[in-house]
Parts: structure tokens; sequence; C-alpha cells
């Protein structure tokens, strides 16, 4: 008997196959013989205590224009008639994310979800890494205008992130004379209910933003994402490029440090920026990304290890239940 996977996630005809994790993920476990399927957060349903999603059984193929081909769309109990689900569609971080991610910690015992649903709610990328502030830049978590002004007049330049944003969507620069800012704080705070991020600008961004992939709290590799000409965002959905890297001493410490934790909390898949080698600014846990340009530029099979992990993960799993 064929094992199964679902993938939740976003439409397969949309994703760029030359980058896309999610797809890595997908042809490492077809090529491990499992039946794959895809379908969308929005079907997930939950009736008499089953946990039902409408699904596709898809084949995928490295072949740019013609990557997928999808069965019938079929009403799949994914706590009956699937092994393992990949928790994968983007961000924003809402209640709509959230309450998916409580439906799927229901399938505890019966399926393994990856990451951890219940631990992915209680590491949002921006407020987890803050239990390592002493690896993090001079960092504000606030609203009032009163509060950013007087961290920048501290810090001179200082970037301006959304609590729970991603793909380095809407981060902002407001240089040493403040200006703007009261502009751009009215913006966040009639956009974001929550807080805002706020940290001094950091001139070394411009050598590159690192991104670092953890599997179950081991490092698999990394790469450096410059940015393009213009800006100094680095994320590659913002037009940064990809180098080869190595860790630095500091880099190895901070993966040390939060290893063992990931591991615990069922972060089987997690990605960290680090700034300037020494910088820790995020710890991605939602839908991370770069590991098929790590393996192009390291010749590691980041998917096999990730697939590796699951599947002890889940004969653990099944040896407790």
């Amino acid at each position: 008997m064929s094992r199964k996977v679902a993938v939740q996630m976003d439409p397969l005809a949309s994703i760029n196959i030359a980058g896309d994790s999610s797809f890595a993920l997908m042809l490492s476990a077809q090529d491990r013989g499992y039946e794959v399927f895809h379908y969308d957060v929005k079907t997930l349903a939950w009736c008499d205590g089953r946990l039902t999603a409408w699904a596709r059984p898809v084949t995928v193929r490295r072949v740019e224009g013609d990557h997928f081909t999808a069965g019938d769309l079929r009403r799949v109990d994914l706590g009956e008639d699937i092994d393992i689900v990949l928790m994968r569609q983007d961000p924003p971080f809402d209640l709509g994310y959230i309450s998916a991610a409580l439906l799927l910690d229901r399938l505890k015992g019966q399926t393994l979800v990856s990451n951890d649903p219940r631990e992915v709610i209680n590491a949002p990328e921006k407020m987890f890494v803050l239990d390592y502030a002493r690896f993090m830049p001079p960092t504000l978590i606030a609203r009032t205008i009163e509060d950013v002004r007087d961290f920048q007049s501290k810090h001179g330049a200082i970037v301006v992130k959304p609590l729970h944003g991603n793909g380095g969507k809407a981060i902002f620069k407001i240089d040493e004379d403040g200006g703007n800012l009261s502009a751009l704080l009215e913006v966040f705070n009639q956009t974001w209910p929550e807080p805002h991020m706020v940290q001094p600008f950091l001139p070394s961004v411009s050598e590159g933003d690192k991104r670092i992939v953890l599997v179950d709290g081991e490092v698999a590799g990394a790469i450096n994402r410059k940015p393009g000409a213009g800006e100094f965002r680095s994320n590659l959905a913002q037009g940064g490029s990809a180098e080869a890297s190595e860790l630095t001493m500091r880099e190895r410490a901070i993966c040390e440090a939060m290893g063992p934790e990931l591991r615990r909390r069922g972060l089987t898949f997690v990605g960290i920026d680090v700034i300037g080698g020494e910088w820790l600014t995020e710890i991605n846990v939602t839908s991370p990304t770069g590991i098929v340009a790590i393996d192009r530029f390291n010749g590691t099979d980041t998917p096999g290890m990730i697939w590796d992990a699951l599947e002890r993960r889940h004969a653990e799993m099944k040896r407790s239940s």
C-alpha cells in the first residue's frame, strides 16, 4: 500500500518551479513512492470528528509550463486517507491561517502535519525570534509614534516592518532625519491592528541577508541573498539574487542555540535570516523557502533530508499511538 502525502498550498499552476520549495518537496516525495495530493486550504472541513479537504491527486515533473498533471477532485479524509500533510500555503498569518492550523492540529496522533500546526501558531516569525533577542539587533515592537520616535532618535536610520508580513513586502526604511515617519506610521496603523517591528537600518544588508535552513534542528545549508539594484531588501521575491555561502561562527552559535527547541516543537523545516553574519532578524516557520538554491550551490539534497526527518517523526507517532 503506497504512502500518501497531501500538500496544502497555493495553486500549482502559479508557482515558479525553478525555485519553489514546495514543488521540490513534492518531487522528492514522488521519487520516494508517495502518492501526492494537492488541496486548497479553503476546502478544509470538520464534521463529526473527521477533517476533510477537496483534493486532487497530482503527478509533478520539472518541465516548465507543463509541470503537473492533476486527477479528479475528490473529498479526502485527512485523518484516515493521508499519512503526512505538508502545511505550505503562503501567509498572511491571519485568522484564516490560524483557524486552518487549529483544524489540522486535530489530526494529532492520526496523521503527521508539518510543520506542527500548533507550534506554527505559537511561533510567529517576528515574535518567536524574540526568544533569541541576544542575537538580534536592537528591536522595538510598538504602534505609537512616541515610542517609534524615541527609538529612532537613539538609532538613526530605521526599518519598519509589518509584524506578520512575509516575502519582504511593506518593509520601509526611514532615514536619520525621520522624514515621513509620521505618515508611514499612520498608514501602518490604519492597515494592521497589531503593533509593528522597528529596527536600526543595518548597512551590512548591502552585503546580503543570509537564509539558513535547519531540518529538525540541524543546519542543512545556507545562501546569501543580495539586494537588487536600487533596493535594500534582499528577498528573492523582491529581486534579490542568491550566492553560495558558509556560516560564520556567530551564525553557528545561533543555530546551535535554537536547534533543540525547533526539534522539540516539531518545526521540521525552518529558515532563519541573518544580516552581516551576526544579526538574527527572523525565524520562518510558516512556509520557508530557499532549499532549491541551497542545493544548486552545494550539491545537497535538502528535500531528501526533510523527508528523512518526516519519516522518522511519522514512525515515532505511529509507535506511540
